[in-house]
């Protein structure tokens, strides 16, 4: 058997038979499973648990210095008080924004990072397409799957879930997903310029006599 058809068996094997669920510590031993008794494939599958476990513990490392900034950053901990903004997010939206200042309103975020639809006018014909996707590529990934949280995850208290689940009642959950990204951008602006913490609720107005 050569290196090239093991590794076509190894594939073999692993796609078709480790579509189970398996968790981070029942995966290795899930492979060794499926290779026992090839022996040119427990050769080349060896190796790879080993190299999966570095770089775990390096994302882990990774991970535990980003919290450590979060933590010492009081700018990101503040847009971490919004539901589905974690360390990432908050830090790549820091340092982003940078001056919240330099932006003329909290509108102009999505614009800026391309979260807005590219308008496409010619005599009569007068539409949006897909989004610009200008800027920050890193801002707009984080965003975008902070909605799907958002949308996906149980959120309570928020008024940012049921405004983004009307959305998608009427355009698709894809265009939620942007649209409310969009709205994040806006709200997280003016969190940072504010310097306050995540309203749940619109406060509603005092009823009057």
């Amino acid at each position: 058997m050569t290196a090239q058809h093991a590794g076509k068996c190894l594939k073999y094997r692993a796609g078709r038979r480790l579509a189970g669920p398996t968790t981070r510590r029942t995966y290795a031993g899930r492979i060794r499973e499926l290779i026992a008794g090839y022996s040119t494939l427990e050769a080349i599958a060896t190796a790879l648990p080993k190299v999966r476990d570095a770089l775990v513990h390096e994302f882990a490392g990774f991970e535990r210095k980003l919290r450590a900034i979060a933590r010492q950053d009081d700018n990101a901990r503040r847009l971490m008080t919004t539901p589905g903004v974690g360390v990432l997010v908050a830090l790549t939206f820091v340092a982003a924004v940078d001056a919240p200042e330099r932006f003329r309103s909290s509108r102009a975020v999505g614009p800026h990072f391309g979260l807005t639809p590219k308008k496409y006018q010619s005599g009569e014909t007068d539409h949006s397409g897909r989004i610009s996707k200008i800027g920050d590529g890193s801002l707009r990934t984080g965003l975008y799957e902070a909605a799907n949280v958002i949308l996906t995850r149980p959120v309570k208290g928020s008024d940012l879930k049921g405004w983004a689940l009307a959305v998608a009642r009427r355009a698709g959950p894809r265009k939620a997903r942007v649209a409310l990204a969009r709205k994040l951008a806006v709200v997280l602006h003016c969190m940072l310029r504010d310097r306050t913490n995540f309203v749940p609720r619109k406060v509603a107005p005092a009823l009057t006599a």
